[in-house]
């Protein structure tokens, strides 16, 4: 009972440090996990033939070009890892793009997907991640949306 009351400086129970631990250890797990997300590993290889896709789909204008460019947000999002957010968000844009019947619902189906990219890269900056792969997914959006503008 003595080991209890005795609160001097210097001695702690062995219960509070194995909390102490076991609370530093969940704090920097537990940042490791949320981290993770905000990655987008793999965005930059697949933002690079994205970028190549949609040159591709150039030569299409209208329904057709909206089809090319959902197939490439589609193949975009199966190479990117690590980024749900992202991956989803492609993946709407490019649904939204095969039922749009007009270039404003084209462009609004990007400006959509390039909001949730833009606050995924947020995210990432804000804890530490250097953001290239987000960045260059960005960056085909802004060519998609330039492509759907003049052709669409």
């Amino acid at each position: 009972m003595k080991a209890s009351t005795d609160r001097r400086p210097g001695k702690c129970p062995k219960a509070l440090v194995a909390r102490a631990a076991l609370l530093g250890l969940l704090v920097v797990f537990g940042s490791l996990v949320t981290d993770r997300p905000a990655a987008a590993e793999g965005g930059v290889a697949a933002a690079a033939a994205a970028s190549a896709g949609l040159g591709a789909c150039s030569r299409s204008s209208g329904k057709a070009l909206y089809g090319c460019v959902a197939n490439v947000l589609d193949t975009m999002s199966s190479q990117i890892s690590d980024a749900v957010e992202t991956q989803r968000g492609l993946r709407t844009a490019a649904s939204r793009l095969r039922t749009a019947v007009s270039k404003v619902q084209a462009l609004s189906a990007i400006a959509q997907c390039r909001s949730v990219v833009a606050g995924a890269l947020r995210q990432a900056l804000a804890s530490g991640h250097n953001g290239k792969g987000l960045s260059a997914v960005a960056g085909v959006l802004e060519q998609a949306a330039r492509l759907i503008q003049t052709k669409g």
